[in-house]
Formats: C-alpha cells, sequence, structure tokens
C-alpha cells in the first residue's frame, strides 16, 4: 500500500511539472516548412529555447501565473501568446510564422526566374524602392549617387570638365559591366558615353545588380557584371502622381514628374525630368568642377492587357543635353585673351522598348522583345571635333517554364551595332566607323534537388561576323545550411566585342586613335567565379543582424589596351598577358526598432600583369570603407548620416594619392501628401584640388590632373516631393 502512495505521488508530481512546461513546433506560414533557430522566451524570466531542425522547442518549470510567450526570428512576424500556467493538459502548440515587413522577399527579373533573390544560386543585390527614394533625395538628376555607395563598386571621373563618370564593378573598367533597362541593353559601345550621368533614378522601382560573369541570357560586355535598371508599372487601383522640385548649392535645380495609372484593360507610365545646373567653380581656379547642363528627358510607356494571360507594353526613352565645361570666361562668354578652353557635349538619346508576353495553359511563357536605340553625340574643344551616331537593336524569343523544382528557359536573341563617324577632322584623319552583327542561343535551368540545394547551370553560343564563334558555360550552386545560414558559388566565362569606345579614349577626346582592325583584334575573354557567405539571426528580443561575406576572383585575358604609335598616334592592341581582379565584400546590418547600420567594406586588388606593367591598376583603391546610420519612421521622419573612406590609389605614372573620407547627412520629412527634404553631401568639403593643382597652363590648352578625389566639394540640396495621387 505505502509502495502505490509513493509511486502515485511520482505520477502527480510528474504530471504538475509536465504542466508547468511548454512545448510548441514553429513552421512558416507560407511554406509550412520547420523553422531552425527561432526565439522562444518567456518574458521576464530567464527561461527560453531555440528551435531544432524539427522546429520544436520544450520550455520546462514555467511559474504558475499568467505568462507571455514571444516567438520571433529575423525576417518574420513575432507572435505573442499569454498562457496560464500550470496548463490543464499537456497539449502541445503548433505556431506558424508569416514573413514580416522588415526582410520583405525581393524578387529580382534579371535572371527571368520566378524564385525571390533568396532562393537563386546567383548572388544578386537588389536596390529596393525605399533606398532608392533616399538616394533620389541626394541626387535626383541620376543614378551614380546610388552605385558608388554600394560595396565593389567605384564610380570614376574621367573627364574634369565634363565630369564624365565610369562604372567600374570589383575594380574592372567601365566597359565590362553591363547596364540594362528593363533586361533590355540600351548602354553599351559609343552609347555608354555620359549613361550613368544622364538616367535619372526617379522613375525606377529596383535595381538589381549582379557581379561577375552573367553573360548566359545577356551576351558579352557582362564580364565584370551587369546592373539592370527596373521601371515601375502601373497598378490596379493604385494611380500615382507625383512632382519633384530639387535646389542644391551648386547652383543645378531638377524638376522631375511622374505619372502612373492602370485600367481594366490597359495602363500607362509617364516620367518627365528637367534639370538646369549653371557653371560651378568650388576651387575659385575660374574652370569648371560642375559643367553648364541643359537637360530634358521624356519616357512615355503604355500597358496593354488583352487578358489574364497576356501583356503587351511599349515604351520610349528619351534624353536631350547640351553640357559645357572648361573656362568659365568662355562659359559665361565673357571673352579674355588665353582664355579660350572649353569642352562642349551635345547629346541625343532616343530609343523605343517592345516586349510582349504570353501564359500558355500548360504553364509555359512566351516572350519577345524589341529595342532600337538611336544615341547622338558630338564633342568640341577648340579646334577640335568628334562627333557620331550609333543605331543598336536588340531581339529576343524565349520560352519558359517555372516548376515547383526546376525553371527553364530556352531563346534565342541578336544584336547590332552600328556606329558612323562624323566627317574627318583633326582628330584622325581617317573614319572610325564599324558594324558588328552578333546572335545568340541559350538556355538556363535552376533545380531544386532538395529542399536545401540549388543549382543553377547555363550555356549560351554567340556567332560574330567578325570574332566568330563564343561558347559561354556559367554554373551557380545554393545551399541553404538553415533559415540562418546560406551559401552560393558560381562561376561562368564571358566576352567583350572591341571598339574604341573606351576610359583611355574617352580621356583623350578620341584624338588621333587608329580605327580598330577587327581582322587583327581578338575580342577580349574572361574567366570569373564568386563566393559568399550570408547569415541572418536575431540578437536579444529586437536586434536583427545579417551579414553577406563575397570572396570574388576574375582573370580577364587579351585585354584592349590602347598604345601611342610613331607619328603620335593612338592604336589599340590585345594585351601579352593578363589582368586579375580579386578581392572581398563584407556588408553588415543592424536593424533595432526604427534605426539601421549599415557597415561595408572592400578590398579590390587588381594587377595589370601585361606589357611589362607587372603593377597595380592605376586609381583603383584597394579599400573602401562605409558606415550609414539611418532612422526611418513610417509616414514621418527619414534621418540619414554616411561616412566614407577611400584608400590611397596609383596615379598613371605610380606616384601615390593620398587617402580620404567623405561625409554626408540627410533628412526627409513626411507630411501626407507632401515631403520636405534637406541632403548635406561631403559637409567637410573634401576636394582635390585641396591636395594638388587639378589644371597646368598654358589656359589656352591646359593639362588636366587625374581625378582621384571629389572635385565639387561640399553641396547641399533641398526641395520637395508633392504626392497629387497616391
Amino acid at each position: 500500500m505505502k509502495i502505490l502512495l509513493v509511486l502515485s505521488f511520482i505520477l502527480c508530481t510528474h504530471l504538475a511539472m509536465a504542466q508547468n512546461a511548454f512545448e510548441v513546433t514553429i513552421f512558416d506560414n507560407d511554406d509550412h516548412k520547420p523553422i531552425v533557430g527561432a526565439s522562444v522566451i518567456v518574458t521576464g524570466t530567464n527561461l527560453g529555447g531555440v528551435s531544432g531542425l524539427d522546429g520544436g522547442v520544450r520550455i520546462v518549470n514555467i511559474p504558475p501565473g499568467k505568462q507571455t510567450i514571444q516567438v520571433s526570428f529575423v525576417g518574420y512576424e513575432t507572435v505573442i501568446k499569454i498562457i496560464n500556467f500550470p496548463l490543464q493538459s499537456a497539449e502541445h502548440m503548433v505556431i506558424r510564422l508569416a514573413a514580416g515587413q522588415e526582410l520583405e522577399e525581393v524578387y529580382v527579373t534579371a535572371t527571368r526566374s520566378s524564385r525571390s533573390i533568396e532562393d537563386i544560386p546567383t548572388r544578386m543585390e537588389a536596390i529596393t524602392a525605399e533606398e532608392l527614394g533616399e538616394k533620389a533625395v541626394m541626387n535626383s538628376s541620376n543614378i551614380s549617387m546610388l552605385l558608388k555607395e554600394s560595396s565593389g563598386i567605384l564610380v570614376q571621373q574621367t573627364s574634369a570638365n565634363s565630369v564624365n563618370q565610369t562604372l567600374r564593378i570589383q575594380g574592372l573598367d567601365g566597359r565590362y559591366t553591363q547596364i540594362l533597362k528593363d533586361g533590355f541593353p540600351l548602354y553599351s559601345s559609343f552609347s555608354s558615353g555620359l549613361s550613368i550621368m544622364q538616367v535619372p533614378p526617379l522613375d525606377l522601382r529596383q535595381v538589381e545588380i549582379i557581379k561577375g560573369s552573367a553573360s548566359t541570357l545577356y551576351g558579352g560586355g557582362a564580364i565584370a557584371g551587369l546592373v539592370n535598371l527596373v521601371s515601375k508599372e502601373p497598378i490596379q487601383d493604385e494611380p500615382e502622381l507625383s512632382l519633384m522640385v530639387n535646389q542644391t548649392t551648386a547652383l543645378g535645380t531638377t524638376a522631375n514628374i511622374f505619372w502612373a495609372q492602370r485600367f481594366a484593360k490597359t495602363g500607362f507610365t509617364l516620367y518627365a525630368t528637367g534639370n538646369h545646373q549653371k557653371a560651378y567653380d568650388a576651387n575659385n581656379d575660374n574652370f569648371s568642377d560642375i559643367p553648364r547642363v541643359r537637360s530634358f528627358s521624356l519616357n512615355p510607356k503604355f500597358f496593354w492587357y488583352p487578358d489574364d494571360d497576356t501583356e503587351l507594353w511599349f515604351g520610349v526613352n528619351t534624353l536631350f543635353e547640351n553640357r559645357l565645361g572648361g573656362d568659365l570666361h568662355v562659359i559665361e562668354n565673357d571673352p579674355e585673351p588665353m582664355r579660350t578652353f572649353s569642352e562642349k557635349n551635345l547629346s541625343k538619346r532616343v530609343s523605343t522598348q517592345f516586349n510582349l508576353q504570353h501564359s500558355q495553359a500548360s504553364g509555359a511563357t512566351l516572350t519577345f522583345k524589341n529595342s532600337v536605340g538611336y544615341f547622338n553625340r558630338g564633342i568640341d574643344v577648340p579646334g577640335l571635333h568628334f562627333g557620331g551616331s550609333q543605331v543598336a537593336t536588340f531581339s529576343e524569343g524565349s520560352w519558359s517554364r517555372n516548376g515547383e523544382n526546376s525553371d527553364w528557359i530556352i531563346g534565342v536573341n541578336v544584336f547590332t551595332d552600328h556606329f558612323l563617324e562624323d566627317d574627318p577632322s583633326s582628330f584622325s584623319s581617317v573614319r572610325r566607323d564599324y558594324s558588328l552583327l552578333t546572335g545568340g542561343l541559350f538556355v538556363q535551368n535552376n533545380f531544386s534537388l532538395t529542399p536545401k540545394f540549388t543549382l543553377e547551370s547555363g550555356l549560351r553560343t554567340d556567332y560574330n561576323q567578325h570574332f566568330d564563334l563564343f561558347v559561354l558555360p556559367r554554373l551557380s550552386a545554393l545551399f541553404k545550411a538553415n533559415n540562418k545560414l546560406t551559401f552560393r558559388l558560381g562561376g561562368g566565362l564571358g566576352y567583350k566585342l572591341p571598339t574604341i569606345f573606351t576610359e583611355e579614349a574617352e580621356t583623350l577626346y578620341f584624338t588621333n586613335i587608329d580605327p580598330i582592325a577587327f581582322d587583327g583584334i581578338d575580342a577580349e575573354k574572361s574567366i570569373g567565379t564568386n563566393f559568399d557567405v550570408h547569415y541572418k539571426t536575431l540578437i536579444g528580443n529586437n536586434l536583427t543582424f545579417s551579414i553577406n561575406q563575397l570572396f570574388f576572383y576574375t582573370n580577364l585575358k587579351k585585354s584592349l589596351v590602347l598604345e601611342q604609335g610613331p607619328s603620335d598616334n593612338y592604336f589599340f592592341n590585345n594585351a601579352d598577358g593578363p589582368i586579375f581582379s580579386k578581392g572581398i565584400e563584407s556588408n553588415i546590418k543592424f536593424t533595432l526598432s526604427d534605426f539601421i547600420l549599415y557597415l561595408q567594406y572592400s578590398f579590390m586588388d587588381v594587377e595589370l600583369l601585361y606589357n611589362n606593367i607587372n603593377k597595380q591598376k592605376p586609381l583603383t583603391p584597394k579599400h573602401n570603407l562605409g558606415i550609414t546610420l539611418m532612422y526611418e519612421k513610417e509616414h514621418s521622419w527619414r534621418i540619414g548620416y554616411e561616412l566614407y573612406y577611400t584608400d590611397q590609389q596609383f596615379r598613371n605614372d605610380y606616384s601615390k594619392t593620398r587617402d580620404y573620407w567623405v561625409m554626408g547627412f540627410m533628412m526627409m520629412r513626411e507630411l501626407g501628401r507632401f515631403s520636405v527634404f534637406l541632403n548635406f553631401e561631403n559637409f567637410t568639403d573634401t576636394r582635390q584640388s585641396r591636395y594638388q593643382d587639378m589644371i597646368s597652363p598654358p589656359y589656352s590648352a591646359p593639362t588636366f590632373s587625374e581625378v582621384w578625389a571629389p572635385t565639387d566639394g561640399f553641396v547641399a540640396n533641398g526641395g520637395f516631393i508633392y504626392q497629387l495621387l497616391r
């Protein structure tokens, strides 16, 4: 009898303890998979646990009474349950977490997959609408600001007068980066000139960046990577009509208007911008550090939705610009003896985009797209003129199908590029006309071998009439160790067709440069790979943390180099050795309530191992550091502070520059439909002219220093955004 009483007491005690325990299994609300690493805590105590591989957590010895149970995981909405202990029964609870706004899934278009950015083996970065809004406040006239503040990307100024800038990814020249607009290659060869200075950001919904070879879908030119500028589209029942006006202390005024509206079967977007910039001299040397600019752009786009399975859109992009830099006496029409130098750039861009997409009953999608681009540019300096027109076309037909475990895309596309130079002048004794025709076949597949492992494979074959056949395989892999830790490894081959439009030729105004002899020059070729690790977690109850660590390597062969001939002429030749670009990029993000802290660092080691150079690439800093702190209160305040460090660089004569820091501060206040903003860019007034002379006489034919630091110094700007429809 005593034994039975003891056993009964032990059993009752065990049941009581069990009823002061809490067992829960945590699932993703969308895919119903267990969430590994979710945090479960009993608030006000030191009790808690982390979910295991099955999503389960068990917490024991919970004090009697009402207790608050908090379940959270980075990227998901926190769930709070109030439970009275001891439990009436030893029940097992199931909690499903919904994706939160902080890490809302981002879908990219550059890879043409239905997968989110977190599920694509190709490493991608996306600058979303919210970030674009911040960068537009800092610079509403072009996209240079939003690109140069991304890790591993340099925006290199190539002209002291026109302030032309080129985009370098991982230290490689701008011609190795392909810039797309809605998946259309509109900025290549001659039309790449002034490109990032002539693309405003206000009609963009997203900017997608792939670093490393990305040639499977888009062909040659993407050796360093690609940037896809994704335009806004009309949304059903959400019309948008907004006006933005921006004024700078550097004497620049920009006005933008954007209108988007969708009806039952049709829709449209309309974007227009005008920029009026006076010549600005930051260092009082009577030469412009920002040229005088008069530009106007108009981009209408029309949509038609004949049925639920078909979408057609047609867009036109136009830009007309007059850019005049140099001696202020010339710009302001105030003639003075021996003060006669100026550089004038007149440019026109007109391009069309056509896209037809039809979904079939089988789940497959047929797409046809076409673009025609026209670019005309004239460069005038005293006694010299260079100019010409480029007509480039792109046509593509593709079939794609996105399944549960496998995505396919198969297609064919054709590129044409025709350049016609103005009549020869003292720039060159012969014309540099050319015509290129390239056709390509491509196939790409994403296959999920397991829920944790996805493989992306691609193969492209291109044929050009001058350079014959290019075979470009590509392979990427994604491994999700758990919901916190992800690994990516990828690589592929690339190529670039040679033209005279390089950074070196631009700095010479294309003076005395011989035409490229296609029968004596090889195309530039590359092999590249990158590996990255991404980790995200929740620290404590409210602090989210994520880090992405990237390692990259590119081997560029037969690079096109400009050499000087015996009679002061210049000619292009293939280098007799490789260019190696290797390094790392680190991106860290902390989020606490309304505060976000970004830390970024890049190490870029670019070696020129040809023509007995065997040295680092000039004007390419090895170390770059960025720190950004943002305070964002939805529909209220947006305040940000930025700090950027640039390491020492080599000039072309291999003398060293100094390193420098740049700071910025911005704030924006939203008042219903009306928002006002104020931005202080480079408020410590870091300028290259503080460290060296920028110009050497004679002033009628001056020599300009290489640009390795900001030239315009401290510039403040402010303005307003008015949402007429929202």
